[in-house]
């Protein structure tokens, strides 16, 4: 796979799968999760996702069992959303990644789909 089809599979995993556990998933575990980075395998059979954790580090453990145990679901639900060949194995990992800056840009984009499925309802 090319870089720049790994860079538009990889964002297109993050965004769906912020949107899952962000918004959809109704597990108490998963509140202070957010989804730094994808990052794929050069075959795309597997995807690292890599996973910003807040609270203690029994929450954080916590966290990652319930992701853990929710990949099925998370890999069933984005071969439902996403049309590609083959949906990507899913391994989750407390990344370094989540930085503040890519926490607000989380944060922005969460109140910018908030606003706009508000302003659509009648």
């Amino acid at each position: 796979m090319d870089e720049h089809r790994s860079r538009r599979v990889s964002e297109a995993l993050r965004e769906e799968l912020s949107e899952i556990i962000g918004f959809e998933m109704d597990d108490p575990r998963l509140a202070a999760v957010d989804v730094a980075a994808v990052l794929l395998s050069p075959d795309a059979r597997h995807a690292t996702v890599a996973v910003g954790l807040g609270g203690s580090e029994q929450e954080k453990a916590q966290a990652l069992t319930a992701l853990e145990h929710a990949r099925h679901y998370l890999r069933r639900e984005l071969a439902r959303r996403l049309n590609f060949r083959r949906m990507p194995e899913l391994h989750f990992e407390s990344g370094a990644g989540a930085d503040i800056d890519s926490r607000i840009e989380i944060l922005l984009k969460r109140a910018k789909k908030r606003r706009g499925s508000a302003e659509n309802q009648p």
